[in-house]
């Protein structure tokens, strides 16, 4: 497989460009943006990519707790919280229009909004196996006898973006964080970037279908407490262009960040492992 003519970190920075060049007398104030990150929930959500930091280490083949308190401290410093959310801020000042912003505050602040919000701060914040199994039971369920709940979370997920999106962006991070731990000598890949990118090619109808259960599971669980008709409010409000402008974004945002982080913590893992060859 040839190597893209440019990386997501070019796309998300063309996608900041036309709405900069869209939008140049329209960027939202910061102060409304702080508060846009709370009312939607997007605070919690990058707070969330802390738990996720050991993922890092176990794409090479290591275990966070083999660093012990070096881990701890290195991955608190670089996925400190409110560094994560100003970073966040800086970019949606500079990104998002008032006019979507207004539009995605106005629904989160609603009642029903609201409650998706608490519903769904507690499920990026909850353990990610228990969150699972529950999932999955639910999932199950869901197939053998409400089959219309299912369509209707299927539809929520595709107004939030495609697994094809979700897919690029997963294997771009891979990609980005294993090249980093290469540079700064952590690990010694046996196959370049090409190579990389074309096992991950592979293996993409597989990994697609696996992220789309998986995002079901996770959405059952998420979403027990609300009605068929609550779930399709919710489908409807995110299929609106202006939603899907602020979810392009939020989701380029949450990306870069945590690619941004993750390259960090292949530089800061040399200082603590030898190296090996994957």
């Amino acid at each position: 497989m040839t190597r893209p003519a440019f990386s997501v970190r070019a796309l998300f920075g063309l996608i900041l460009s036309l709405a900069l060049l869209a939008l140049p007398a329209a960027a939202a104030d910061r102060s409304k943006v702080q508060a846009f990150l709370k009312v939607t929930g997007f605070d919690v959500a990058l707070e969330s990519i802390k738990l996720s930091a050991e993922d890092a280490p176990r794409m090479l083949d290591l275990d966070a707790q083999d660093f012990g308190a070096s881990w701890t401290l290195m991955s608190r410093d670089v996925f400190d919280v409110q560094e994560m959310q100003s970073d966040a801020v800086n970019i949606l000042e500079q990104a998002l229009s008032d006019e979507a912003l207004a539009h995605g505050a106005e629904f989160y602040a609603s009642d029903l909004g609201q409650r998706l919000v608490e519903a769904e701060n507690s499920s990026h914040m909850r353990d990610r196996d228990d969150k699972r199994d529950e999932g999955g039971r639910l999932l199950a369920e869901m197939q053998e006898n409400e089959p219309e709940r299912l369509e209707l979370l299927e539809r929520m997920l595709d107004a939030i973006g495609s697994e094809e999106q979700g897919l690029r962006a997963a294997n771009e991070l891979e990609v980005r964080f294993l090249m980093a731990a290469q540079q700064a000598g952590v690990i010694r890949l046996r196959v370049d970037e090409q190579g990389l990118r074309a096992a991950q090619a592979e293996n993409a109808e597989e990994t697609m279908e696996a992220m789309r259960i998986a995002g079901l599971a996770s959405s059952a669980a998420t979403y027990q407490d609300f009605t068929n008709d609550e779930i399709e409010a919710y489908a409807e409000a995110l299929e609106a262009p202006l939603m899907q402008e602020v979810y392009e974004l939020m989701n380029a945002v949450q990306f870069e960040i945590m690619a941004d982080r993750y390259e960090e913590v292949a530089s800061r893992l040399a200082e603590l492992n030898p190296g090996q060859e994957l």
